[in-house]
C-alpha cells in the first residue's frame, strides 16, 4: 500500500525523482486550473499561472533546501520584485494557496500528498458551485428619477409584486442635481417577468433611464 507520507526523495534526490515531482506539480496545477474554470470565468493568464506556479515553487524550494547561502540570495532577489494584484474573487486566493501548497509538497517529495490534497480541494470547489446562494440570483438595478419624485417608497409596490428581495445600496445626484440615480440590488420572483418589471418602473420614474444587470461580486473581492 502506498504511504502518503513517504517522500520519493527520502533516499536522496535524483534526476528521475526531480522529474517525477516536477510532473506531479504541473498535474496539480492543471487540475486546479480546470476546477477554477468550472462554472466561472478566469483569464488565460490566470489559468497559465495556476498551472506553472507549483512547478516554480517546487524548483525554488528544492534548490534552496539545506543551503543557507542560496536561501538568503533567493530572498534578496524576491525582495527586489514589486508584486501588484488586481481585485479578484475569494475563490482565486483559494486556488493560489492550493497550488503553492502543492508545489511545497512536491518539493519535499510528497507527491501522493500533493495529488491527494489537490483532488480533494478541487472537488470541494466544484461542489461548492452547486450550492444555491442568494448572491448568485441578485441583479443590479439602476433607476434614474427626477428630483420632483419622492424616492422614499416610490417603488415599494412594484418591488413587492416582482421581487423576493430588494435593498437600496446608494443614491447619487446627477445633471446638476436635477436627477437622482438610485442603485438597488434585487432578486426577481420570476426572471421571465423582467420586461414587465421594467415597464412598471418606467411608469413611475417618468420613463427615464433604467438598467438591470447581473450583480457584481463585491462581497468576494479580495
Amino acid at each position: 500500500m502506498l504511504n502518503l507520507f513517504t517522500s520519493i526523495t527520502a533516499d536522496g534526490a535524483t534526476t528521475s525523482t526531480f522529474l517525477v515531482a516536477l510532473a506531479a506539480a504541473l498535474v496539480c496545477g492543471g487540475i486546479t486550473a480546470a476546477a477554477s474554470a468550472y462554472r466561472s470565468r478566469i483569464s488565460a493568464g490566470f489559468a497559465a499561472s495556476l498551472i506553472l506556479l507549483p512547478a516554480i515553487v517546487m524548483t525554488v524550494i528544492a534548490i534552496v533546501n539545506g543551503n543557507v547561502g542560496t536561501g538568503v540570495a533567493v530572498m534578496g532577489a524576491f525582495s527586489l520584485v514589486r508584486f501588484r494584484s488586481v481585485p479578484g474573487k475569494a475563490r482565486d486566493i483559494v486556488a493560489i494557496f492550493l497550488v503553492m501548497a502543492a508545489g511545497l509538497a512536491c518539493a519535499g517529495g510528497y507527491v501522493a500528498i500533493a495529488l491527494t490534497i489537490t483532488i480533494v480541494v478541487c472537488l470541494g470547489m466544484v461542489l461548492c458551485t452547486h450550492i444555491p446562494v442568494r448572491g448568485s440570483k441578485l441583479l443590479d438595478l439602476r433607476i434614474t428619477v427626477p428630483e420632483s419624485l419622492h424616492i422614499d417608497g416610490a417603488f415599494d409596490e412594484v418591488f413587492a409584486e416582482f421581487t423576493n428581495y430588494c435593498d437600496l445600496i446608494s443614491v447619487k445626484t446627477t445633471n446638476m442635481g436635477s436627477l437622482y440615480k438610485l442603485f438597488y440590488q434585487v432578486e426577481l420572483k420570476n426572471n421571465r417577468q423582467m420586461q414587465a418589471f421594467i415597464d412598471q418602473l418606467r411608469c413611475r420614474n417618468g420613463n427615464l433611464e433604467i438598467a438591470l444587470a447581473r450583480a457584481e461580486e463585491r462581497s468576494e473581492t479580495l
